[in-house]
């Protein structure tokens, strides 16, 4: 069967299309000129250079595939320039149901997120697929962006297009280059830049366990449902107290108030937008974490045979390929964090 994957060069994307092959599917991904493509090494598949933005680029990828993995998404917490998010993540999606209606792709998986889900509703049952939003409930640009994005997702699958979507929460594991802002936590971790964490929490799944998910809601998923793709329900602190138990690292023990977070996130936005540079505090991301992003995730389960393993398992292997990969410098007192310390 021949399947279209986007995003596959970022951290899920890629382990949806490494287990599409493992499947024996003639896999393409749509990938821009300007990607990094180390994430691709040793993947058997065919590469379609092109872009979301870039309508005859999609029609060439699409054209005779079967099924579609919309997996790729403008994932910034800052940018200068927020409308290049809507384009991509909106824009780039209607136009990736447009072309994939005209080829007669008989399945395509959206891949929304989590935070479409799991807003703030204090003193009620966790949040799930049945909870419904607002778009002035979704904090910042990329929120936003998705929160539109998923819409135009429901109404392609009420005009007849077949849509599946599917909403993962913070998935860990190997394969996380950029890394993705839960990554950026671990690694943040091991090489002892927090000493303080803020009262937060999200719901962490295994990347294997969450990308298989898609596969299962390509053969099982009905048309139009949204499926979270969670596993574990945890707070901030007791994932860096499930690193620290990896490592043999020292957990921080300090809370910071989320107002003083907030203070030192437009602090750094502010000289971020003085000299261009990415923020290490996104104020968005400090806003968010003003609740805890906990949901149930039962319904894929039910619907979908869908079945996480073990978060903690997941966490070890991410912090193994960090390190492999060079991403730790040596933490807090000059120590350093070894393969044997990692295993």
């Amino acid at each position: 069967m021949t399947t279209l994957v986007t995003g596959a060069t970022g951290f899920l994307g890629n382990h949806v299309a490494r287990q599409l092959v493992a499947a024996g599917h003639s896999v393409r991904l749509l990938v821009r000129s300007s990607s990094n493509l180390a994430s691709l090494e040793g993947l058997n598949a065919e590469r379609f250079t092109g872009d979301l933005q870039d309508t005859p680029s999609l029609d060439r990828a699409m054209r005779g595939a079967r099924r579609v993995y919309h997996v790729a998404a403008d994932y910034r917490l800052w940018t200068r320039h927020p409308e290049e998010i809507y384009e991509s993540n909106v824009g780039g999606t209607r136009r990736l149901f447009e072309v994939a209606a005209q080829a007669g792709v008989e399945r395509i998986v959206y891949t929304s997120t989590v935070a479409t889900i799991a807003i703030p509703v204090y003193g009620s049952a966790l949040p799930n697929e049945d909870t419904r939003a607002t778009l002035s409930q979704m904090i910042g640009h990329y929120k936003r962006s998705k929160f539109q994005a998923e819409l135009e997702a429901i109404r392609a699958a009420a005009a007849g297009i077949p849509v599946v979507i599917v909403n993962p929460t913070a998935p860990v594991g190997p394969g996380d280059w950029k890394p993705t802002p839960t990554g950026r936590i671990i690694v943040d971790f091991l090489n002892g830049k927090m000493p303080a964490y803020v009262d937060t929490g999200l719901n962490v799944v295994p990347v294997e366990d969450c990308a298989a998910g898609h596969l299962l809601a390509a053969e099982k998923g009905r048309i139009g449902e949204r499926y979270i793709l969670g596993a574990r329900n945890m707070t901030l602190k007791e994932i860096l107290g499930a690193l620290a138990a990896i490592t043999g690292r020292s957990a921080p023990r300090l809370r910071l108030p989320h107002a003083v977070a907030l203070a030192a996130g437009y602090a750094d936005e502010f000289f971020s937008r003085l000299t261009g540079r990415e923020p290490q505090i996104p104020v968005e991301g400090v806003k968010m974490s003003r609740h805890r992003m906990f949901v149930e995730s039962d319904k894929a389960e039910r619907e979908l045979g869908y079945r996480p393993g073990a978060v903690e398992l997941a966490l070890e292997r991410a912090v193994r390929w960090y390190v492999g990969h060079g991403y730790i410098r040596g933490g807090a007192g000059g120590k350093r964090i070894t393969h044997a310390q990692a295993a």
